[in-house]
């Protein structure tokens, strides 16, 4: 069972992101998201940085108790796709539906996230994703 507790108020998104995603933030895969833009001239580790932050700003807000790891890990990984969905590649045509697959893969393999990271990251597009949403808070 996860242990979920409300955020620090004294937490910032920054500080949270440092205490918990060091080792992704210097891995060879953020090197590639740092490389590819998500939306206009964001690139992917901006857009998934903005959501993770995000992600602590809603759950500090409302006092909504989490698994504070697992929130800032499934957060950070949630686009972890590694790849230029640009690229006019045919394997990226239908990029919305398959890569939140793509992402926990990969996220599996490089950093062993465990459920709650991995349902975050498989159901992060739902409803486009079915056939079940999410089942976890974070």
């Amino acid at each position: 069972m996860p242990r979920r507790k409300p955020i620090k108020k004294s937490d910032t998104p920054a500080m949270l992101i440092a205490r918990h995603c060091s080792d992704i933030l210097a891995s060879p895969g953020m090197r590639v998201e740092r490389a590819c833009i998500q939306h206009g001239d964001t690139s992917v580790l901006a857009h998934s940085a903005a959501v993770t932050a995000h992600c602590v700003l809603i759950a500090r807000t409302l006092r909504i108790p989490v698994d504070e790891r697992a929130l800032m890990r499934g957060a950070i990984l949630h686009d972890y796709f590694l790849y230029d969905w640009h690229d006019p590649d045919p394997s990226h045509r239908l990029h919305g539906y398959t890569h939140p697959g793509t992402a926990c893969r990969n996220a599996i393999r490089d950093f062993a996230v465990g459920e709650i990271e991995q349902n975050m990251i498989k159901h992060h597009m739902f409803p486009l994703t079915p056939p079940r949403p999410p089942v976890v808070r974070e």
